[in-house]
């Protein structure tokens, strides 16, 4: 019995829990991955840079949906981590730093093992300072994590670990110094498909996380953790838990986006970057896989096109009226407040965010012509 008069059934729970669990799901899922595929050759490749920015940005937003969607634990500091996973990859990638053995840079291994690398001490150090909350939640905890912003970027990273060799705060990376086997990331075209790539196993990850003893235990914290304790859930080392598994993907997507810069700094990891990733979530819905890559595409998109129509105003203007050139430097910033006015809206008129309007999308194809009020 597969198919009733009002939705779709299953006779097992394997069935119910499987990741494809129609054939309308896999038919679509298969038309996504091929869309995925052949969508460098759709486009103009102005939009690759565009496309691997919304996979960057998933990368970073996973560890903050998995912290304050999954475990209830509020982060403002995730820059903080993503800056450590990407320092850790560039200096094991710098063979002045750390001299790998000549079989491994042959073979195109050095990258991959330093992304790993970065993302084991990006989770230890998120770790570090997911300790006070064993202690403090909420305000107190938000307070914490953005401490770890302050600590990591500004000082630690800027006046310490940026100038190791001495170099200054920023150092460029050399042209081909990003292998996979024998693959060289060195275009727009094969960084997409590596983000892609990167994307689509995280997000694995995360589910199948999500589905295990250790998924129900975050969402058993998050919903009521003196509930969760009383049923046996050690929560302190389940948030530690949900910590490190946040750092790492923090530090896997810092350790993908230095292949996308021809230098690294400590200004790719300001603070505005970890509220960013926290508007994503925000805005795709709090809570929901979906949300996040909903809230990326959503956010980049946005940017792009005020970034466009910022230029194509601020030509028109200058060209028309060259004695109002001043205003064109105000416009610029109009991107910030586009996105600060865009979180005001969800929160007031979509508080659940895209994802669950996408569900309720859905359910009205998937009930019809059955009413569904989404209540």
């Amino acid at each position: 019995m597969s198919y009733l008069p009002c939705g779709t059934y299953f006779e097992s729970y394997g069935a119910d829990h499987q990741w494809w669990r129609t054939s309308f799901i896999k038919g679509k899922m298969v038309l996504m991955l091929v869309v995925m595929a052949v969508f460098p050759y759709l486009v103009d490749p102005q939009w690759l840079s565009v496309a691997y920015t919304v996979n960057y940005y998933i990368l970073a937003a996973l560890g903050v949906q998995l912290l304050i969607g999954y475990c209830g634990q509020i982060t403002l500091g995730h820059a903080a981590f993503v800056a450590v996973g990407a320092y850790c990859s560039a200096y094991m990638m710098l063979p002045q730093h750390f001299p790998w053995p000549q079989w491994i840079v042959d073979a195109g291994l050095a990258y991959p093992i330093s992304m790993v690398c970065a993302g084991i001490l990006a989770g230890l150090w998120s770790v570090l300072f997911g300790l006070p909350s064993a202690r403090v939640k909420g305000f107190y905890l938000i307070m914490t994590t953005m401490a770890a912003q302050w600590i990591t970027v500004p000082l630690v990273i800027t006046q310490y670990v940026a100038q190791i060799g001495g170099r200054g705060q920023a150092f460029s990376l050399p042209e081909g110094t990003f292998r996979i086997g024998p693959v060289l990331i060195d275009s727009d075209t094969k960084i997409y498909y590596l983000s892609a790539i990167l994307v689509c196993l995280c997000l694995l990850a995360m589910g199948n996380i999500l589905r295990s003893r250790l998924g129900r235990a975050w969402i058993a914290i998050r919903d009521n953790d003196i509930a969760a304790e009383t049923m046996g859930v050690n929560i302190v080392a389940y948030k530690l838990y949900a910590f490190f598994v946040s750092g790492f993907f923090a530090g896997i997507a810092g350790a993908f986006y230095i292949s996308t810069l021809s230098f690294i700094s400590p200004e790719h990891y300001e603070w505005f970057f970890s509220l960013l990733w926290v508007g994503i979530i925000l805005i795709g819905g709090v809570g929901s896989i979906q949300g996040i890559v909903f809230g990326s595409v959503f956010v980049v998109m946005v940017f792009k096109l005020l970034e466009m129509g910022v230029m194509w105003s601020s030509g028109a203007l200058m060209d028309s009226y060259p004695a109002l050139g001043w205003i064109t430097t105000k416009i610029i910033f109009f991107k910030e407040a586009a996105f600060g006015l865009a979180i005001i809206f969800f929160l007031t008129y979509e508080p659940n965010g895209i994802s669950y309007r996408y569900w309720q999308l859905k359910n009205y194809f998937n009930l019809w012509p059955f009413s569904y009020t989404g209540k």
